[in-house]
């Protein structure tokens, strides 16, 4: 069955890869983009997002602005270290032409709310940034945790955080938000740095990219070697890059790619650990799970899945 798929992307370069990987799956059909903060500022999340579109070959894809900063802040600056491993635009340096499109008038929020009305089962959100415009989502209107499927890239369970020994990078932005979905009872699986670490790619990879001779073939292999350059400073050990957001779309189009665990989960919200993705006690003992953890993943199924598909966009798109 296809699914309808929205990403909510803080638009880097694993979202821009996550754009392109849903783009080339056929058990997807992607229906809109919500803009979120964190690699970038959410206004330039929205640029990015109709500029890789575009250049994808889809430019008729909606992409909707979504809440600016976390729901306790009052306004956001991006990280340096987000913009180390990013680049200062998001998307590696690389120079891609801005979208003639500008985003549409309907928020994050709303679209989240209208959609999950309309396609009821058919639709999955994957938010790979911040949770902040899924929680507030959830408090206009909690019916939507009853009817809405998520798959979420953030956190870490048995593994530790990338921005503190707790917290991974999307949860730490906005924890209250984070623990307000897991504590929701929203159906939501967390794809997590447990098995997104596990799935890396390297120059040899994007070399394919490039010999496809296209465009969109050489920004996706430019954007991402610079993001595998990154990684050569801030994890020297792993050998390649994390892609952190393109598994997550791909659990939410083929879950049989990973091993889950079944548990309620809670985000640590105080104290030196907050930000921390954790079982939650209070319902451990719950008969209802509404909420999976990704632990293990079938690495070599992914990749190979991942470069055919990604491999083949960039010789299409002209």
């Amino acid at each position: 069955m296809t699914r309808k798929l929205i990403l909510d992307l803080d638009t880097g370069i694993d979202d821009s890869l996550a754009i392109a990987y849903t783009l080339a799956s056929p058990e997807a059909e992607l229906i809109g983009v919500t803009a979120t903060y964190g690699n970038v500022l959410m206004r330039d999340s929205v640029r990015n997002s109709l500029a890789v579109l575009d250049l994808l070959g889809a430019p008729g894809i909606p992409v909707h602005p979504g809440l600016p900063c976390a729901s306790s802040a009052g306004d956001f600056s991006v990280q340096e270290i987000s913009a180390f491993i990013h680049g200062r635009n998001g998307i590696g340096e690389v120079d891609i032409a801005d979208s003639r499109r500008s985003a549409e008038t309907t928020g994050a929020v709303d679209v989240i709310i209208e959609a999950s009305r309309r396609y009821g089962d058919e639709l999955v959100y994957v938010p790979t940034g911040p949770l902040t415009n899924l929680a507030a989502a959830l408090k206009k209107d909690p019916s939507l945790a009853e009817r809405l499927t998520v798959v979420l890239m953030g956190g870490a369970l048995t593994v530790s955080g990338n921005t503190s020994p707790w917290a991974e990078a999307n949860i730490s932005q906005d924890p209250d938000a984070a623990d307000a979905v897991f504590r929701s009872g929203v159906d939501a699986t967390m794809v997590g740095l447990d098995v997104t670490l596990q799935t890396l790619l390297t120059y040899e990879h994007t070399h394919r990219w490039r010999e496809a001779g296209t465009p969109a073939g050489a920004f996706l292999a430019d954007m991402t070697d610079y993001y595998i350059k990154a990684y050569e400073t801030t994890a020297p050990h792993l050998g390649g890059c994390g892609l952190h957001d393109p598994l997550a779309v791909g659990v939410a189009v083929d879950p049989t790619l990973v091993t889950m665990l079944d548990i309620n989960m809670k985000v640590d919200v105080d104290g030196p650990t907050r930000g921390r993705t954790i079982g939650d006690e209070t319902r451990l003992n719950d008969a209802n799970k509404t909420m999976k953890v990704a632990v293990g993943v079938d690495v070599p199924r992914f990749l190979n899945e991942f470069m055919t598909r990604i491999s083949g966009l960039a010789k299409g798109a002209k």
